[in-house]
C-alpha cells in the first residue's frame, strides 16, 4: 500500500491501571506524531471478559500517510511506552491498549490487520465514543452509519457511562 495517502484513521483506546495517566500519555504521544486529534468523550466502562477494575475508553481521530502496518507498530509502541505488557490472558487489565478501527475505506487484512475492527460493531465502549465524533461517516463493510448501528445495537450488559476529563486544559468529556 502506497504510504502517500492521507486517511481518516479512527482507534480506540482503553486503560484499566493508573487510566487518566496512560490515557493523557496516550493522546499526548499521538498529538505528538499526528497533530490535531478528533477525540471522542471519555466513558468508564465494566471489564468485559474477565472480572477487574473499570476501563476508560475512548476513540480518537487522526489523518496519516503511513501504512497500516507502519500504524500498527506505532501504536505498540506507544502501548511498550505506557508499560504495556502482551503477556497473560487476551482479556485482563491493561495500562494502555490502542487499536485501529478503521482505516479510510480499507478492507480485509492489511499487513496484518483486519480492518474494520470487529469491536466497532460488537462493543458499546467502543461504538458509543465512535458515533460521538464519527456518527455520520459510513462502517467500510456493512455501508451503514455508525449512528444508525448504535440505534440497532445490542451489546447486552455493557455498562458505560461518560465521565469528565481534561487534556491539556481543554475540557474532552464532562457528565451533564
Amino acid at each position: 500500500m502506497s504510504a502517500s495517502v492521507l486517511r481518516r484513521v479512527y482507534l480506540s483506546l482503553g486503560s484499566n491501571i493508573d487510566r487518566e495517566k496512560n490515557i493523557l500519555a496516550c493522546l499526548d504521544a499521538l498529538a505528538e506524531q499526528f497533530g490535531e486529534l478528533i477525540i471522542s468523550p471519555v466513558y468508564e466502562s465494566e471489564a468485559v471478559g474477565f472480572t477487574g477494575d473499570s476501563f476508560y475508553n475512548l476513540v480518537v481521530g487522526i489523518d496519516s500517510a503511513l501504512s497500516v502496518g507502519e500504524l500498527a507498530v506505532l501504536m505498540r509502541e506507544i502501548e511498550y511506552a505506557n508499560k504495556r505488557s502482551r503477556a497473560g490472558p487476551k482479556f485482563g487489565p491493561r495500562t494502555l491498549d490502542i487499536d485501529i478501527l478503521t482505516c479510510g475505506e480499507l478492507t480485509g487484512l492489511i499487513d496484518g490487520v483486519a480492518l474494520p475492527r470487529d469491536e466497532v460493531i460488537e462493543n458499546a465502549f467502543v461504538l458509543l465514543p465512535l458515533v460521538d465524533i464519527a456518527g455520520d461517516e459510513k462502517h467500510p463493510l456493512s455501508g451503514k452509519a455508525y449512528r444508525d448501528i448504535a440505534k440497532n445495537f445490542s451489546g447486552g450488559e455493557q455498562r458505560l457511562w461518560r465521565i469528565d476529563f481534561s487534556w491539556q486544559g481543554k475540557i474532552i468529556s464532562k457528565v451533564e
